[in-house]
């Protein structure tokens, strides 16, 4: 049975390794502040690349706007008397298309500032709608007698219209349209044009358009019609598909992706008509899913949305914030190591050397942060891990009095290094992995000090 050195009890010594365990957890935490604190000026990095270029862009659209007469009846009640009036006021009838096609390519650019990048984009976009006066249109309280054909406007939603592109075009029945600047009488972002839709009173009318516009990071469109066919391609090899509809197919590959969406407003619970009051109508009240996370801008608005996202395969912030989490488990097995040295190898480990082994072990996240942000992660992985492995195998060689038992501490580190590696790359089994490899080194530690007499009691007696 192992009993005390005649100056510290096994148990006093284990208590002293978990002291500065937990005394390390000080800087550890630092870390993660660290990462934080990186991440958030990467964001504004990001931000500052990205400024007048276009921000992360939602489109909608088209739809019709037609103001109509109706009559409204208010009721006043006196102390003696109750007084009706009648007054007639403009409302609006916002009517979407019953079908509508839109192809987008997207070209994707990579910006860099220092260490800082961002990823940009052109979009181009062309499509066709066709719209239609539904035949039970007095189920919504219109008649077609008091719809102002003359002065409906025909209206485009864009979040950010600072990034749309010179001469967009849009012809009505082949008749190019003049196009005007935000939202007409509503409060909606983007462009509309004044059109004559009369001939909408007895026939279809097909609306072409072809327009371009700029943007960062995703691109997001919110659906207004009977039928959408929606058809995206671009060369940027990383989509990430979200929002309220998949796309039902897709390509994905090193030379870009595709996709192709269906969505019809059953799909989207609303109707094709909608009424409201003059200038309430507004087409661009959902937020781009870079801006606002893709959630509607009003608790009101239950818009529905299809997003795409430009993603960079690798978010090295995530993954050092990942890694630091498991700071504690390296500490805590070079502790035990050194303990078990220290126990059962007779030899001294001071309180010093177990504080400057585990700094060093700490030491590790912020060169790979460090590293990261300039030469990649897995790149800086490598170089750290090397760095802090060779430091504490020198260092541990010298404490232990052998570069036999140095090598254990190293080849443990470089070991646990792999390890880790691998649980950042398998995030879905990172949890069984650890929990595992718990496990094991318990029992083995369980196993080496079941001799041990704990409490000294042996050696005093």
């Amino acid at each position: 049975m192992y009993a005390s050195d005649g100056a510290r009890t096994p148990g006093r010594k284990l208590l002293l390794a978990i002291l500065i365990g937990v005394a390390l957890a000080v800087p550890l935490f630092s870390v993660w502040l660290l990462v934080y604190d990186r991440q958030s000026q990467s964001d504004q990095a990001r931000s500052s690349i990205t400024e007048g270029w276009g921000g992360p862009q939602a489109m909608s659209g088209p739809v019709l706007v037609i103001p109509y007469r109706a009559t409204t009846t208010e009721t006043s009640v006196g102390t003696a008397t109750t007084v009706s009036r009648t007054r007639e006021v403009i409302r609006e009838l916002t009517l979407e298309p019953e079908a509508v096609k839109l192809d987008t390519s997207i070209k994707p650019e990579l910006r860099k500032r220092s260490i800082y990048e961002a990823v940009v984009y052109d979009a181009a976009v062309k499509g066709a709608a066709r719209f239609a006066i539904p035949d039970d249109l007095g189920r919504y309280g219109v008649e077609l007698a008091a719809l102002d054909f003359a002065r409906a406007e025909l209206r485009f939603g864009l979040s950010d219209p600072r990034g749309l592109g010179t001469n967009p075009h849009v012809r009505i029945d082949g008749r190019p349209a003049r196009l005007q600047p935000g939202g007409g009488s509503g409060p909606s972002k983007g462009f509309f044009a004044f059109v004559d839709a009369a001939p909408l009173a007895s026939r279809n009318i097909m609306v072409e358009f072809d327009y371009g516009f700029r943007g960062n990071s995703s691109l997001t469109l919110a659906p207004h019609a009977g039928d959408t066919h929606w058809t995206v391609g671009s060369s940027w090899p990383h989509p990430s598909f979200g929002g309220s509809f998949l796309p039902g197919a897709r390509k994905i590959g090193e030379a870009g992706f595709s996709a192709d969406y269906r969505i019809g407003n059953l799909a989207l619970g609303r109707s094709l008509v909608s009424t409201s009051e003059k200038g309430g109508s507004d087409i661009s009240r959902v937020a781009p899913n870079g801006a606002r996370g893709g959630i509607p801008m009003s608790a009101a608005d239950s818009a529905e949305v299809a997003s795409i996202d430009l993603i960079q395969p690798v978010d090295l912030y995530s993954r050092v914030d990942r890694a630091t989490k498991y700071g504690f488990l390296f500490i805590g097995f070079t502790f035990v190591a050194l303990l078990m040295f220290d126990i059962i190898g007779g030899v001294r480990v001071s309180a010093v050397e177990y504080l400057l082994m585990g700094a060093a072990i700490v030491l590790f996240f912020v060169l790979l942060l460090a590293f990261a942000e300039v030469i990649g992660f897995t790149a800086a992985y490598v170089v750290a891990s090397l760095a802090i492995a060779g430091l504490n195998t020198a260092y541990s060689a010298a404490v232990l009095g052998s570069w036999r038992r140095g090598y254990v501490i190293g080849g443990l580190l470089a070991g646990l290094y792999a390890v880790l590696y691998i649980l950042l790359g398998l995030e879905a089994f990172s949890l069984l992995i650890g929990s595992v490899l718990l496990f094991v080194a318990l029992a083995g530690v369980m196993y080496g000090t079941r001799h041990i007499d704990w409490s000294g009691a042996a050696a005093a007696d």
